[in-house]
């Protein structure tokens, strides 16, 4: 899986919690006009899922923050302890590409 497809299934499955949250908040303003014992124990396990569920999210979406800090943080350490290695890639690559493109402007 690339870095692309794991972070479009991450920011979908924040997405799809975000929208049961919010179907959840739906079903408890419906539940609210209700009377009786078991009504209110619909509404507090209701009550709790939602709060679990919120909880999970927030928890789900740190972690994601925080990972993509930490490897922003050591692709920087890396980029400075290793500045004339990673200058040197850059230029092998500017020139490769250079060779391709004018390979392909050749033809």
């Amino acid at each position: 899986m690339t870095r692309s497809a794991a972070r479009e299934s991450k920011e979908k499955l924040i997405k799809d919690f975000h929208s049961v949250i919010t179907d959840t908040e739906e079903l408890m303003k419906s539940v609210s006009g209700e009377s009786g014992n078991k009504a209110q124990v619909l509404r507090e396990k209701i009550e709790q899922n939602l709060n679990l569920a919120k909880d999970y999210l927030q928890d789900f979406e740190n972690s994601v923050v925080d990972k993509s800090r930490n490897a922003a943080r050591i692709t920087d350490d890396y980029v400075h302890e290793n500045a004339w290695r990673t200058v040197g890639i850059a230029i092998g690559l500017g020139v490769l590409i250079g060779l391709l493109i004018r390979n392909h402007d050749d033809r």
